[in-house]
């Protein structure tokens, strides 16, 4: 056991409303969660059009990515056949954005795409319902799943790039998926986000050394070779945030901080030059000032003329595009798609995840959600996806599940040759308590089998 998990139960011994310590090698995962969360990533994973090793017909790929959220909520409705959920606030701000998108969907211009995408993004929210007896567990189930598909995300990068270094490179010199087809921009991310939640997994004793530096080396390789600034701006910021809430607490956090202090200026000093080539890529200052051409596109969203309904509720979900070009901006998009109202509820869940995380007691839980708020908050000014289903978004619902509190469990002792409560003070044999058990709520899952209660 690890030391963290140690001195969290020491803490839960004499504190019943204490949340649990952190534990990532307690069992297995539960197979129908991680399959429930792959499936879902599949639906966020749509061919980007780019070179593969074998040859997938654009339609065949995009078949299999939305098909793929139907088997997300069989997959999450056999892991949670009770239909228990917990409520969250978190869900319930992006359960009014899904009905809002879909409401104004039906009213679109073009009316058959928006609505699918209005009745895809309900679907995945109620997935993502399923999944809540999940969300607070100390074994960290829905990051461990997460980290489990960007993981093989990467492997799959970094096998397709070995069998054809051309076709991964194809994209002006930038490493992509060849395998499946994903863009350099989403490579970063998913390198980025598996980079920095090892890094902090490490910094807290919770994985081991040979563990984190194994992926710390592919995921460095790998988002250097995407040629991506914005994910490495969110990679830094997000874990300058998350370290300095552990600075304090962890002695390993304030010798890392230390190290890449002097190991960053020491190589600014010598590697200036190939620094600067690879954060310009080739391009001039006016088009580095211009986010590659992306100022121009919000510009133009800027001056065009709307009417005051399509101010407050936007025009439906689109592919996320322009006058034929790519928004590429979190806000731009959701103010095309769902207007004001829409910045209003992505500010909301942005602002309601940075409280939850500043009022929760300090720990490996609170710094992951950092780290991945940030870095979401970061990516959105040049990527879109925080108003509609994608990795963004799941990023956000790993952050959330990690800054809920684990619900309390009941504890039976045997007093007087029966069992009994000691929360409740009720007793019955262990029939009467399964029987008793089947008729009440219980929003919490069976840590014994790894989901929902009855299961």
């Amino acid at each position: 056991m690890t030391r963290s998990a140690g001195l969290g139960k020491q803490w839960l011994a004499g504190d019943p409303l204490a949340p649990a310590a952190v534990r990532t090698s307690a069992a297995r995962l539960p197979r129908l969660v991680l399959l429930t969360w792959a499936a879902l990533f599949l639906n966020v994973l749509p061919p980007g059009g780019s070179a593969t090793v074998l040859p997938i017909p654009y339609a065949v790929g995009q078949g299999l990515a939305q098909g793929s959220l139907v088997l997300a909520l069989l997959f999450a409705l056999l892991a949670n056949p009770r239909l228990v959920v917990r409520p969250t606030l978190f869900l319930v701000l992006l359960t009014v954005m899904a009905v809002v998108a879909l409401a104004v969907s039906l009213h679109s211009e073009f009316f058959v795409g928006s609505t699918y995408r209005g009745v895809r993004l309900v679907g995945f929210v109620t997935c993502l319902w399923l999944l809540t007896p999940w969300w607070g567990r100390a074994d960290l189930v829905l990051l461990r799943c997460h980290r489990v598909c960007l993981g093989v995300i990467i492997a799959s990068v970094v096998v397709g790039m070995a069998l054809s270094p051309g076709k991964a490179f194809s994209t002006n010199g930038r490493l992509g998926g060849t395998l499946w087809p994903i863009p350099p921009t989403q490579v970063a991310h998913y390198g980025a986000t598996l980079l920095g939640t090892t890094a902090i997994l490490w910094m807290c004793r919770i994985i081991t050394g040979r563990h984190a530096l194994l992926l710390i080396l592919v995921t460095s390789g790998v988002l250097v070779g995407t040629h991506t600034r914005t994910a490495l701006l969110g990679l830094v910021i997000g874990l300058a945030v998350a370290g300095g809430s552990l600075f304090l607490g962890h002695a390993r956090v304030r010798r890392t901080a230390g190290a890449a202090l002097v190991a960053g200026l020491l190589a600014a000093a010598l590697f200036a030059r190939p620094v600067i080539d690879w954060l310009s890529r080739g391009q001039s200052a006016e088009d580095a000032a211009q986010l590659t051409g992306r100022t121009k596109v919000w510009d133009s969203v800027s001056q065009t003329g709307r009417s005051l309904a399509q101010e407050v509720f936007g025009n439906g979900l689109s592919n996320k595009s322009f006058d034929g070009l790519p928004v590429d901006s979190g806000w731009v998009a959701t103010f095309v798609d769902l207007g004001w109202l829409g910045i209003v509820i992505q500010t909301s869940l942005l602002l309601l995840l940075l409280l939850m995380a500043i009022t929760r007691v300090r720990g490996p839980r609170r710094a992951l959600a950092l780290f991945l708020i940030l870095y979401c908050v970061v990516a959105s000014i040049t990527e879109t996806g925080l108003g509609d289903a994608s990795p963004y978004l799941l990023d956000l619902v790993v952050a959330a599940s990690l800054l809920v509190t684990e619900p309390r469990r009941a504890s039976w002792r045997t007093v007087a040759g029966k069992e009994m409560n000691v929360q409740t003070g009720q007793s019955g044999s262990f029939s009467q308590r399964r029987r008793m058990a089947g008729s009440q709520r219980v929003d919490f899952a069976d840590t014994r089998t790894g989901g929902p209660p009855g299961t």
